[in-house]
This record gives structure tokens, C-alpha cells and sequence, in this order.
């Protein structure tokens, strides 16, 4: 089956994606076509760029805000846990790291093409996008 062709933005400054199963570079690109399952509970939705996803201006990466913005998972608890957020900020935080699965290395197979590149599958026009796969490797 050939793969749809999806434009995301990326950050300038962000570093290149890299190859699957090599270390987590913070390229974003992952994230930014669709939340993992952390992502799903705080972004409350299965497609397009991850709600806790936050970028970096001081690392030029992006970075998993349930990890690095403690504010983004207690915005996700019951509002009535709010004198408990303290306590379980690291716990939620620990947590975090191991849904994402950080450590683990890159597990995506998209394919991060910039548009001026020479390897750019032409664009479709907009409103046949949605429902007109390509013929470009994921």
C-alpha cells in the first residue's frame, strides 16, 4: 500500500530526523505527525502534533513536555488533586519517561523530506491531499 504524503512544520533550528532505532536526536518529527499514547491522554486526540510537545530554544530540539513541563501533566489530573501535584510531579515525571519509551532510540520510519529538496514528491492539490495516497516510501 503506498504511503500518504503528510506536511508538518518543523522548527527551523530543529535537528534532522534521524535513522530509525538510532538515539533520539529531539528532530520532533514523530511527534509532530501524531501523539504517542501519552500524548493521546494529554492532547486528547489521535492525529497531528502532540499537544505536550515543546521546543527548546535553549537546545534547539523539541522535548516531551510531560517530561520537561511539570504544568502539562497536572493540567491532566482531576482538578481536585491540586494540593497533591507536588508529590506526584516527579512520580508522573518517571512515568513519562518510560511511555515514551526515552532511552529506547528513534522508533520512527517516517520520512523527513524538506520541501526544496530534490527528493520532494510533487504536492497534490489541496483537496485531493486527504484521500490520495503517493507513491513515496513512509
Amino acid at each position: 500500500m503506498a504511503a500518504l504524503q503528510t506536511v508538518i512544520h518543523i522548527h527551523p533550528e530543529a535537528p534532522r530526523k534521524p535513522l530509525a532505532g538510532a538515539p533520539c536526536n529531539g528532530c520532533g518529527v514523530c511527534c509532530l505527525v501524531e501523539p504517542c499514547p501519552l500524548g493521546v491522554v494529554l492532547s486528547r486526540k489521535r492525529k497531528g502534533a502532540c499537544e505536550a510537545l515543546r521546543w527548546s530554544a535553549e537546545r534547539n530540539l523539541y522535548q516531551c513536555g510531560a517530561v520537561v513541563a511539570p504544568d502539562v501533566l497536572q493540567r491532566a489530573l482531576p482538578a481536585g488533586w491540586g494540593a497533591l501535584n507536588h508529590l506526584l510531579a516527579p512520580v508522573l515525571r518517571r512515568l513519562a519517561l518510560r511511555w515514551i519509551a526515552a532511552g529506547q532510540g528513534c522508533d520512527s520510519a517516517l520520512e523527513a523530506v524538506l520541501p526544496d529538496s530534490p527528493t520532494m514528491p510533487p504536492m497534490l492539490p489541496k483537496d485531493r491531499q486527504a484521500d490520495s495516497p503517493t507513491d513515496t516510501p513512509p
